[in-house]
């Protein structure tokens, strides 16, 4: 759906920057709110979402109902549910009887609700953001200016180099390239991957799977200790609760930085099945000989070059903290994301709220200026509010907690207990 043009006079609610699943989640359930006026600035040209990892047969790790609204509003029209229903495809769900959506699913869903929202404006990017009298202009690379008294940082997470591989050359890939540099990849005489994590599973097993096709030499380096399973049991998963938000936030900021650490597992951990179905396929590819597929532990990546077509990775076994080389031709960065706080707020940096890191210091209602109520963050804020931040299924609880603070009124309800656990003394 074309939107119209917004004008320099008027002054929204708010202006959402950035529409990545948390922030559209924000413009379906802001949508029937008559009292909210908002719109929504996104520089791609249509709704994207992690297409560089749609492998066949990968699916979310979190059930349907964390979609972009139904945890809020279950009766909303932009459900997954509704979605499936609308598109013929609801008894075939049904009887598939597996609560996970296909990656690829998601996304299709994702821009379904997307292209029924009158708010958003795609391919308009944002160049600064600056304030007068409590009101943000925000102006964008066409010259536009939108004006509101509040705004949601919806930008998301950005794929992360790691220190060794800065201003590396050649053709490496991070995971979230995958699929478009998949062949290239396959046409090479061997590939290393770098790193851990559900990303890093699904393309090692994608590799695998095709290995004795391509006659490449494969290598899956990660420095944790073992593949961690993703823990997904259910008492934990109660750690995705307002009861542990509440919790974590209070505590000193060196404690949760600690924890930030110790709890990667409960959010970047390995599809069990995955761990399986990887450990089945190496045996059954070494029934005819020797695959040549590496699996290396404990080994951190230190540093990096490129010469003549080939890879030169440093690594350290830290356990037995030795040096040792490894070449490849093709190189996969499964490093993960990390969140980069975007340049056009310079403008308003004197505005924001930084902790002892120099990170982003979100409060409780996930704002983050001076105020306390004028800039909201979606995502980027596993340091204050823990495991919960990147989580689909915490989206809705997110954006019913940002709608209260912009009404000033709660509109959907906010769950304040809902853990059997106690978590504080």
């Amino acid at each position: 759906m074309t939107a119209p043009a917004d004008t320099t006079d008027t002054t929204h609610d708010f202006v959402g920057i950035g529409l990545g699943p948390f922030n559209l989640g924000l413009a379906c359930l802001t949508e029937p709110i008559a009292e909210l006026d908002g719109v929504f600035l996104e520089s791609k040209p249509a709704f994207s979402w992690h297409s560089g990892m749609f492998l066949e047969g990968a699916h979310l790790q979190t059930p349907f109902l964390s979609d972009l609204v139904t945890l809020a509003d279950p009766t909303s029209p932009y459900s997954f549910l509704n979605y499936l229903k609308e598109s013929g495809r609801l008894y075939s769900f049904y009887i598939r009887e597996n609560f996970y959506p296909l990656r690829v699913e998601y996304d299709a869903y994702c821009r379904w609700a997307a292209n029924r929202l009158r708010t958003v404006r795609f391919g308009t990017t944002v160049v600064e953001v600056t304030c007068e009298d409590e009101v943000y202009a925000v102006r964008t690379a066409g010259g536009e200016v939108y004006r509101a008294r509040h705004l949601v940082l919806g930008t998301g997470t950005q794929p992360h180099v790691p220190p060794a591989c800065a201003g590396l050359g050649g053709d490496f890939v991070h995971t979230s390239r995958y699929m478009d540099h998949k062949r290239e990849l396959q046409s090479k005489e061997s590939i290393t991957l770098v790193g851990s994590g559900q990303s890093a599973a699904e393309i090692f097993h994608d590799l695998l799977g095709e290995i004795d096709v391509h006659g490449y030499r494969l290598t899956w380096v990660t420095r944790s200790p073992r593949f961690f399973p993703l823990e997904y049991t259910k008492l934990t998963l109660e750690m995705t609760s307002p009861e542990y938000i509440d919790y974590f936030h209070a505590l000193p900021e060196p404690t949760r930085y600690r924890l930030q650490d110790e709890q990667k597992g409960l959010f970047k951990g390995i599809d069990g099945d995955l761990i399986n179905g990887i450990f089945d396929l190496l045996y059954q590819k070494n029934l005819d000989g020797p695959v040549p597929a590496r699996l290396l532990t404990n080994s951190s990546l230190e540093s990096a070059r490129h010469e003549n077509g080939t890879y030169t990775l440093g690594l350290r076994q830290q356990e037995q903290d030795k040096e040792y080389e490894l070449r490849s031709a093709g190189l996969i960065l499964a490093t993960g994301y990390r969140y980069t706080e975007p340049a056009f707020l310079a403008p308003v940096r004197d505005r924001l709220r930084y902790d002892g890191r120099g990170n982003l210091d979100v409060a409780r209602n996930y704002a983050v200026d001076t105020t306390g109520r004028g800039i909201f963050l979606q995502n980027g804020g596993v340091h204050t509010h823990s495991i919960t931040s990147p989580d689909l299924g915490m989206g809705a609880y997110r954006n019913a907690y940002i709608i209260r603070e912009l009404l000033g009124t709660e509109y959907y309800p906010v769950e304040k207990t809902i853990a059997f656990q106690e978590f504080s003394a």
